[in-house]
């Protein structure tokens, strides 16, 4: 991207964390200048459905009873070491779900990056837009997790931070066969401005999580297509307070005025709210009440659930199809412990959808 160095995912990456969190075997990988391509690759980054440019984070996970209040020392309960970051956590939920998925991002000169890079790997995601910055740490999470499977998470950008508007240029080749374009916020504003700006000047449909939640410029409103904020995001957004569905309906309308051509309200185990237009221009409103599961952790489910929904855009789903899809994906992640470890293969989504009588989701539904 810069003259900075690509991992090159050509061998098999070595175990890195055991169940306890302990680190074994963990090696430096070789690299190359940028813009070499590796012999090793399954797929080439031209061939992707869907770019995902956001950030790569360690995510350092302490579970707990309760989570401490200011100024409380509480005992844990587990500690233990995943691969995460936002951008990387919906690569890996849309490729599990059966995209093909490229990654673009930036990771540290650590041995931090070879839990990252063997998790997007294993998933199936090409990483050949992951470049290495050195003299930079890789983005890292500390994440605590109640018994509920609530979570409160700091952030650390690193390498992430250092995501620039030059290396928007990069994505063009990939994006010329591209469907979706993911975007978060977890990487300088300025680069997912630009992204967008290219995405949406190239024909294709940018989706953004904006989280975390900050201010967005009118030239980024205009480039997006689907906006998925949560709760908090969208109050953040549109200065409402979402108490429930009636309050997550008027933000969604807020939204949708700003310029995205479809707007979904993540509430997480109440479901979601989407906003799209009919022909007419007028706003139309559903809700989608969530799947009911058994909860383990909620870390990863909007990650799942935006992966789900990209997914679906690619397949052509029609919108209502399209947000069920998404929430089986986010539904069945927070069954499990965990952030791109707890996301569902396409097996998994098919079967929870079949058992509860949505079988008529197939991949060539009309919209």
């Amino acid at each position: 991207m810069d003259g900075t160095r690509r991992i090159v995912p050509e061998v098999a990456l070595p175990d890195v964390a055991g169940s306890d969190g302990a680190w074994t075997n963990v090696v430096e990988r070789d690299v190359v200048p940028a813009g070499v391509a590796s012999p090793g690759v399954a797929c080439s980054p031209r061939g992707a459905d869907i770019v995902v440019f956001g950030s790569l984070n360690v995510d350092f996970v302490v579970r707990t009873s309760c989570r401490p209040k200011v100024g409380e020392t509480v005992t844990g309960l587990s500690f233990h070491v995943f691969p995460g970051g936002k951008g990387a956590n919906q690569a890996v939920a849309a490729a599990r779900a059966g995209a093909r998925v490229a990654m673009a991002g930036r990771v540290g000169d650590d041995v931090f990056k070879d839990i990252l890079l063997r998790s997007l790997k294993d998933a199936g995601v090409d990483v050949r837009l992951v470049e290495v910055t050195p003299g930079t740490e890789t983005g890292s999470a500390f994440i605590t997790v109640d018994d509920a499977g609530q979570n409160s998470i700091i952030i650390i950008p690193g390498a992430n931070g250092r995501c620039s508007v030059a290396d928007v240029e990069c994505l063009r080749p990939v994006l010329e066969k591209a469907k979706v374009l993911m975007l978060q916020l977890e990487i300088p504003l300025e680069a997912v401005e630009a992204a967008a700006g290219l995405a949406s000047a190239m024909g294709v449909k940018v989706l953004l999580d904006p989280a975390p939640a900050r201010d967005l410029p009118g030239s980024l409103w205009a480039s997006v297509d689907v906006i998925t904020p949560n709760e908090h995001e969208a109050s953040f957004l549109t200065g409402i307070e979402i108490r429930g569905y009636d309050d997550a309906e008027k933000a969604a309308r807020v939204l949708l005025v700003r310029g995205p051509r479809q707007v979904v309200v993540k509430m997480g185990a109440r479901g979601a709210v989407a906003a799209t237009r009919n022909p007419s221009g007028d706003p139309v409103l559903h809700r989608f009440p969530a799947f009911s599961v058994h909860v383990v952790d909620t870390t990863a489910a909007g990650d799942a659930f935006s992966g789900g929904l990209a997914v679906a855009m690619c397949e052509g789903r029609a919108w209502d199809k399209a947000i069920r899809f998404a929430s089986a994906v986010g539904a069945l992640s927070v069954t499990k412990p965990g952030t791109q470890t707890s996301m569902p293969s396409r097996e998994e989504i098919d079967m929870f959808l079949s058992e509860r009588g949505i079988s008529s989701l197939n991949r060539t539904d009309p919209d």
